[in-house]
């Protein structure tokens, strides 16, 4: 899949929580884009300090049927050039990106049912290959496990909520590691969802994506509990010099 040059402008902008903003951006040259769920686009833009360019990668959060607009996820970032960038655009604005890119995505194994662990903004990619796995003819079973902080931190909660009623075959659980009082959901890290609910992977395919901490220790317990295809991404500090 070749890698091109996007124009865009921003069709809307969206505060999910305090530090979490969803950009919807709609495609003016080409108007299309052909990318496999879970893969990512890349902007460049003026690091801050030493005015030299950088790049920084972000999930299509979308599904691929929605090929003229695409969404993006990400967290604000303090001295973050690229979500400082990504906060600064404004609806009806034009901006430049690369794409499609990355080796996280979504397979086609329809005998492996489907584990998708998330932790924070991790989520985005997850929830291309969500969706387009419930557009898909025949919904393959799908588990989610995604971890979040405390209250503040929530959202898609509706969203997802009206995905598992149109998806039989999807699970969605969200935890909260920090729970304030009055929370009646699932509490704790993502990692005991796995080690209590998932009893056996000999016949899972499974996709991580959140920081290397989560990737880690999930990858860890996973293999303890058999042998099957994990595969993963890992979220960065965009402080760093690392891509996405």
């Amino acid at each position: 899949m070749p890698i091109e040059t996007f124009t865009a402008q921003v069709e809307s902008i969206k505060n999910l929580t305090h530090d979490v903003r969803q950009l919807d951006l709609r495609l003016i040259e080409p108007r299309t884009i052909t990318f496999k769920p879970g893969q990512f686009i890349s902007f460049e833009m003026p690091d801050p300090q030493t005015g030299r360019l950088l790049t920084r990668a972000y999930s299509i959060a979308s599904q691929p049927s929605r090929s003229g607009i695409i969404t993006l996820l990400f967290n604000q970032v303090s001295g973050g050039p690229g979500s400082g960038f990504l906060f600064h655009l404004k609806a009806g604005e034009k901006t430049h990106f690369k794409g499609p890119a990355g080796h996280f995505y979504l397979r086609d194994d329809p005998e492996r049912a489907l584990l998708f662990v998330a932790s924070g903004t991790g989520i985005a990619p997850i929830r291309s290959m969500l969706m387009a796995n419930a557009e898909s003819h025949n919904p393959r079973p799908a588990t989610l496990f995604w971890g979040l902080r405390s209250q503040q931190d929530l959202y898609d909660q509706e969203e997802l909520a009206e995905l598992t009623k149109r998806t039989p075959t999807l699970t969605a659980v969200t935890t909260l590691s920090r729970p304030d009082p009055g929370w009646s959901g699932e509490s704790g890290r993502v990692l005991r969802l796995i080690e209590e609910r998932i009893a056996s992977v000999k016949n899972l395919a499974v996709y991580l994506c959140g920081n290397s901490a989560m990737i880690a220790d999930a990858t860890s317990l996973l293999q303890k509990k058999g042998l099957c295809p994990i595969y993963r991404e890992k979220y960065y500090d965009d402080t760093s010099t690392s891509d996405n």
